[in-house]
């Protein structure tokens, strides 16, 4: 076991720069505590007239597609990264860093956590593939092919963001290039791209053409972390009036407009504000942006104190884990809750079924626990300090590989019809990709040395 502790992050805490913006760290910490606590209320178990139903919360609760603005956080993650990335190219230009060495240094703690989750997945798949039963005592649980494709496309959910995320590092020098010469100019240009594509795609009905929003309204948000790093938001009163503009649009758009309440997928609605993403999503993300930075002033100053600043560090220590596993702990705790029946009866939505929920989630954080001990390691592996970055073709065609098998993966699970019942392919491209991008050359000693 090798579970981060909580005086480790302490130490880590006490040695943090004066300079450093710990604000940034602890919003990508809560955000994450935010996303895992939104999946682990999505899904739920319920028994009905002798019938065992798997559904998703939302689609029996219709008032709490309201709460999802609050739990929708991924704008926060791409404004995070917009300030993250920003402060990274500037320093490595400052230092006359290459493309290439900002690059792979960008990539290797994004791609390597995801390695474990799928030679896990590879094995559990093989395992069920051949078997093809999940036994718990005298309980059995029949896994065939659709139940197996419909588990392993949830457990990969988290990785549509490390594809979109990846592309938009990728693209990040040439926005920060963008940004410096256009100003907000550069997101308004992505906004007005995100709202020509809604347009088309749902007022002429070309649906093919709202993936594209994918490019536009995340790659929009991380200009905003942008502006964010170089003050251009502006003071608590402008910030609240983008808090404001933003909340006006997304009501606007929600009840005029065609789009629905909710900022995630809810199963039998026919269109989605975040699958792919959409005009509303970007609205909130404005609100977001200018309510967090509205904070940012006080928040800065509790997380001065010591308490809030290690309980960030801490979380930030172990974030791609957290967010990489928390599916799977969930899928876990959905088949143990399934063979052995505990809490079936209860009907989500109902009072009782709220009560139980923190007890839920602290089961269901027991169950994380483990995997987060075995496999944090992996965010910690360093790169040899005498080591060249691997030329840029390399870097960018091991981006390709990475994100072509995990979106295959994300769209499709992991079972195929033919021998051996597992996607060996899709589940290999990213390994393949992730030799290209992290392997590198040792740096010959220069003599003296």
């Amino acid at each position: 076991m090798n579970l981060p502790s909580w005086n480790a992050a302490a130490r880590l805490a006490a040695q943090t720069p004066p300079e450093r913006n710990r604000y940034v760290d602890f919003l990508r910490a809560a955000s994450i505590c935010l996303v895992i606590t939104g999946h682990w209320l999505a899904i739920a178990f319920y028994s009905e007239d002798g019938q065992t139903y798997f559904v998703q919360a939302l689609s029996l609760i219709p008032w709490a597609h309201w709460l999802t603005w609050l739990f929708q956080v991924m704008p926060v993650f791409f404004l995070v990264g917009g300030y993250v990335n920003g402060l990274g190219w500037a320093s490595a230009q400052r230092r006359q860093l290459s493309y290439a060495d900002w690059l792979a240094g960008r990539l290797q703690r994004l791609i390597l956590p995801v390695l474990p989750l799928l030679a896990v997945w590879t094995l559990f798949g093989a395992a069920l593939a051949f078997s093809g039963v999940i036994s718990f005592g005298s309980s059995e649980l029949y896994v065939g092919e659709p139940l197996l494709k419909a588990a392993s496309q949830f457990a990969m959910l988290p990785a549509w963001f490390l594809v979109v995320y990846i592309l938009v590092i990728l693209l990040s020098p040439v926005a920060y290039r963008a940004w410096k010469r256009y100003g907000l100019a550069s997101f308004a240009a992505l906004a007005a791209g995100a709202a020509v594509v809604d347009l088309l795609s749902l007022g002429a009905g070309w649906m093919f053409l709202s993936w594209l929003n994918y490019f536009f309204i995340w790659l929009a948000v991380h200009q905003l972390g942008f502006a964010w790093h170089e003050g251009r938001i502006g003071g608590p009163r402008r910030s609240l009036l983008w808090a404001a503009a933003g909340l006006a649009a997304l009501i606007a758009l929600v009840t005029i407009g065609p789009y629905p309440v909710s900022m995630v997928t809810v199963q039998g609605e026919e269109l989605s504000n975040s699958l792919p993403p959409r005009l509303p999503l970007l609205a909130l993300a404005a609100g977001q942006t200018g309510l967090l930075l509205a904070l940012e002033k006080p928040a800065r100053r509790l997380l001065d104190r010591g308490g809030l600043w290690t309980a960030a560090v801490l979380i930030n220590g172990m974030i791609m884990t957290i967010f990489l596993w928390h599916v799977t702990a969930l899928l876990l705790g959905l088949g143990l809750t399934f063979m052995t029946e505990v809490g079936v009866s209860l009907l989500p939505g109902t009072a009782a079924w709220w009560l139980t929920r923190p007890l839920w989630i602290a089961a269901l954080a027991a169950v994380l626990i483990p995997f987060v001990a075995a496999f944090t390691r992996f965010e910690r592996i360093g790169i040899a300090r005498r080591a060249a970055a691997p030329p840029v073709w390399r870097l960018l065609l091991g981006c390709a590989l990475v994100c072509c098998g995990l979106a295959i993966l994300t769209l499709r699970g992991i079972p195929t019809q033919t021998w051996p019942g597992i996607n060996l392919l899709a589940l290999g491209l990213p390994f393949v990709g992730a030799a290209l991008i992290l392997f590198r050359p040792r740096l010959a000693r220069a003599p003296g040395e």
